[in-house]
């Protein structure tokens, strides 16, 4: 085992956030050689996208890939989502901007901030299509990263958001 791998904060089998893409498990680290350069990459596998990724183990944390929250973490997100929905008076594609912003940097809480405030009860007015689409992907990441922390599958994790969001519109 190289110096480099030791100081690695992660390791094959670790589940890890990308910000980009949310949780994946780290299936093995490589060797490969790019453009004449032997580099360390950590092969990361995003099961529900049938997706594998390749990062350079020395830019991991660079580019924002962090180890999963801890439970006090997941905790602050489920009592974000109990908050009262903030709307900016903006226009729609400035806020729509700022939500994948907050999607997209991988930050629990900034998650759980969207899908608290595109978060439409049945007796609300219907979501938009581009509205729904942002709604989604936050609440898919909330749930994938809840259901790694907490041992229980994805349904699980969503049924459990789901309550959390219905008993805060009550």
């Amino acid at each position: 085992m190289t110096k480099a791998r030791k100081s690695q904060p992660f390791g094959p089998d670790d589940y890890v956030v990308y910000p980009a893409h949310g949780v994946g498990k780290i299936v093995s680290i490589e060797e490969q050689e790019i453009a004449g350069l032997n580099l360390e990459l950590f092969v990361i596998s995003f099961e529900k996208d049938k997706m594998t990724l390749r990062v350079p183990t020395a830019k991991a944390t660079e580019v924002g890939m962090r180890p999963l929250s801890d439970p006090m973490v997941v905790s602050k997100a489920l009592d974000t989502l109990k908050g009262k929905a903030r709307v900016k008076r903006a226009m729609w594609s400035r806020r729509a901007q700022e939500y994948e912003q907050k999607i997209n940097s991988g930050d629990l809480i900034s998650i759980a901030e969207v899908v608290r405030d595109l978060h439409r009860a049945d007796d609300q007015r219907e979501q938009s299509y581009s509205e729904r689409q942002l709604y989604e992907a936050a609440l898919e990441r909330l749930t994938r990263e809840l259901a790694v922390v907490k041992g229980i599958d994805e349904a699980g994790a969503a049924a459990h958001v789901g309550d959390v969001l219905t008993k805060r519109a009550a």
